[in-house]
């Protein structure tokens, strides 16, 4: 597997990749792999003819009070987890590339950016935009793969491209769950195992409750059980416990359309996120 670190030797890169007209995939990510950035890499590799990773820790999506210094670095480990996986590429960029001297530009979707995690963390999703849109016009992919997990993030991307008539398809892969239930995130490494065994709470109660109103349920009363649950859990900080229409991430106060029931909750020094589809009955 090659690695790049400058966007000419990029486009050169990506440019071999294409000859005799196959297809690229790219699976943009922060590094400190794990099992479903494999998902990722796996789905692009039966879509397109060859896979390009990057990484990049962007300080845009940071808030000044949040884990810039701290988010695990490890990119020989992710480079052998990517080589191993069947990637052809890393773009591995350092902060001076993505962000030269007098960059002045940000991306901005509004609506969907705008409940949630874009209420709990304020510009975050216009530096994910920015980055992402970046990423795009240098490797120019085919198809480009995120990860169900972060579901507000998925349908922000998903805006900006049908926005911008970017000509790249979003791929959704579901989320990939350690086998306690607990989805695969990077940041799981700050749990202690105290509070591990505690966030198992988080998906049983987006179960329990996604359970609850397709079953017919009230829709009020599902999601205060699953924030009492996360209470008495001993998550310190419950962001939000929503279900939201699965497209526009509008407020849905009863299930007439495909939506998503969407919790953050913070334990310890930690701020989990997870999400499940809730479907209509037939």
């Amino acid at each position: 597997m090659q690695i790049v670190r400058d966007v000419a030797s990029l486009r050169e890169a990506v440019a071999a990749l294409r000859a005799d007209g196959a297809t690229v995939a790219l699976v943009p990510t922060m590094g400190a792999l794990h099992a479903g950035h494999m998902a990722l890499v796996a789905e692009g590799k039966r879509r397109a003819s060859h896979v390009v990773a990057s990484i990049f820790v962007n300080p845009k999506q940071f808030a000044p009070s949040e884990d810039l210094s701290t988010y695990p670095r490890r990119e020989a480990g992710d480079a052998r987890m990517l080589d191993e996986a069947g990637c052809a590429l890393l773009w591995a960029p350092g902060v001076e590339v993505m962000y030269p001297g007098g960059f002045a530009t940000n991306v901005g979707v509004a609506g969907v950016s705008e409940p949630l995690d874009g209420a709990a963390r304020p510009g975050h999703f216009d530096g994910v935009a920015t980055v992402v849109l970046k990423l795009f016009n240098q490797v120019q992919p085919d198809v480009a793969l995120f990860g169900e997990k972060d579901y507000q993030q998925l349908a922000v991307i998903r805006r900006m491209v049908r926005d911008l008539d970017v000509p790249i398809e979003i791929v959704g892969v579901p989320t990939q769950r350690d086998a306690d239930g607990l989805a695969l995130s990077s940041r799981n490494a700050y749990l202690t195992d105290e509070e591990r065994r505690a966030a198992r709470a988080l998906p049983r109660a987006l179960g329990e409750a996604a359970a609850a109103i397709q079953g017919g349920g009230d829709v009020a009363d599902a999601l205060a059980s699953a924030r009492d649950k996360l209470s008495k859990a001993r998550f310190e900080t419950i962001d939000y416990v929503e279900l939201r229409d699965a497209g526009t991430l509008a407020e849905m106060r009863e299930l007439d359309a495909p939506a998503r029931l969407l919790a953050a909750a913070r334990i310890g020094r930690t701020r989990l996120i997870d999400n499940l589809p809730v479907t209509p009955p037939a």
